[in-house]
């Protein structure tokens, strides 16, 4: 894509020197909030001071955050995601049988569309998929596709899930024992399964076990046509469950049954990718708690805890705790916790964003509040109705993009975007 060096030069590379962010509110879990000054160094979360005191000045204090008024929570993860769908609307015309019979309706029926997408550099539309995590609140993804190398770079917007196996599906996937056995030992292996509402669909799951495909670093997408029978074998293999309902009720017509949502530990909540969802993992979240009737702290852990388990990271990602990585996101303070107001967040609402201590995004307000060296390499975009500083090379973005979609015609996510 864009030269390492010229990226670069605006990225935020974690410091040694220890900087302090004050006057906020801190979610610590999703039924604890309290003022807190936090400590970062070298990306981590090195202290915690729960209380309103400030720290002391040092020689250091151009690096402190005053976020009075804010309410900080840890990063979203985003258990579920194909990246390079970012720019897409939603394709398909009626409610379909399985995700086999969606693929080839689309092929036909908005061929011209996926030509016209596909002439953007896969390179260029990973990074929009990047920003549409970004802009509601994801810190880390999961990228159901190959590997780049754009993950690697220290400028890529949001941390990608690198140590897993993954195959697409039973239909669509090849050899999936193949996939499976080069699973990185100890990491998750994710592929769809019975994503859909036909027998072929049910069948996926036994099938999988058949192969010996189903056991505890196993993560099934979707799983739409799991009956009773079937979620018992998913059970007892003790392999986890990753919930898309907006993408199921789009292409379906069916919503997962409600017993899906309360796997324990072992039930994520995905955004999918805009060629399906309602938008983004906010509005994923919004959709499942009003459309299927997930209690709030269910849908919180979903976003937080438990994909955390599920793809098996290992640094604090999900969570404020001293050693975990400082991903952290702001929303405006109103005096309600969490609980309260997540079914009602959307991207509007996220007004900072933080990866491994560096800001990343930050709206038009915050940014006039923001260090002089918190803003350097920060670039402005109009989302919708709202104006977001972006840690990465918009007006290029924006530009590559529109010389292939047409000037004023972008979508992130289903949401007009455009430079100010």
């Amino acid at each position: 894509m864009w030269p390492r060096s010229v990226l670069e030069q605006g990225s935020c590379r974690p410091s040694s020197n220890a900087g302090w962010i004050h006057g906020a509110r801190w979610c610590f879990s999703a039924r604890e909030t309290n003022p807190a000054t936090l400590q970062i160094k070298q990306g981590r979360i090195a202290q915690i001071r729960k209380g309103a005191a400030a720290p002391r000045r040092t020689n250091q204090a151009d690096r402190d955050l005053d976020l009075a008024g804010m309410l900080i929570l840890p990063g979203l993860i985003n258990a579920h995601d194909h990246l390079q769908f970012a720019l897409y609307p939603r394709l398909g015309g009626a409610h379909y049988q399985d995700y086999v019979e969606w693929g080839k309706d689309i092929q036909q029926r908005h061929a011209t569309t996926i030509a016209q997408q596909h002439r953007l550099p896969k390179s260029v539309r990973l990074w929009w998929g990047a920003l549409r995590n970004l802009v509601c609140g994801v810190t880390t993804v999961s990228h159901h596709d190959a590997q780049s190398p754009e993950f690697e770079r220290i400028d890529f917007p949001v941390r990608v899930l690198q140590r897993f196996g993954w195959a697409h599906s039973i239909a669509l996937g090849g050899d999936l024992r193949r996939a499976w056995l080069a699973t990185p030992r100890g990491g998750p292996f994710i592929v769809h399964a019975c994503e859909g509402v036909s027998k072929e669909a049910s069948d996926e799951l036994l099938a999988l076990d058949r192969q010996g495909l189903l056991d505890s670093s196993t993560v099934l997408v979707h799983g739409l046509a799991l009956d009773d029978e079937r979620l018992a074998v998913l059970q007892a293999r003790q392999a986890s469950l990753i919930l898309c309902p907006s993408s199921n009720e789009y292409l379906f017509g069916r919503l997962p049954a409600n017993r899906l949502f309360y796997q324990g530990e072992k039930v994520a909540l995905g955004s999918d990718s805009p060629l399906t969802s309602a938008g983004d993992l906010l509005d994923e979240v919004r959709f499942a708690m009003l459309r299927c009737a997930v209690p709030a702290e269910r849908a919180y852990a979903m976003v937080t805890d438990t994909p955390r388990s599920i793809l098996r990271l290992e640094n604090g990602e999900g969570s404020i705790q001293v050693g975990g990585v400082a991903d952290l996101i702001g929303i405006r303070d109103t005096g309600s916790d969490i609980l309260d107001r997540l079914g009602t967040l959307s991207s509007d609402d996220v007004e900072l964003v933080m990866l491994g201590g560096c800001v990343q995004l930050a709206s038009d307000e915050l940014y006039r509040r923001l260090p002089m060296v918190s803003t350097r390499g920060l670039e402005s975009l109009r989302i919708g109705g709202s104006i977001r500083w972006l840690r990465a090379p918009v007006a290029e973005m924006v530009r590559s993009a529109e010389a292939v979609m047409g000037f004023g015609k972008l979508l992130l996510g289903g949401r007009p975007i455009e430079l100010p």
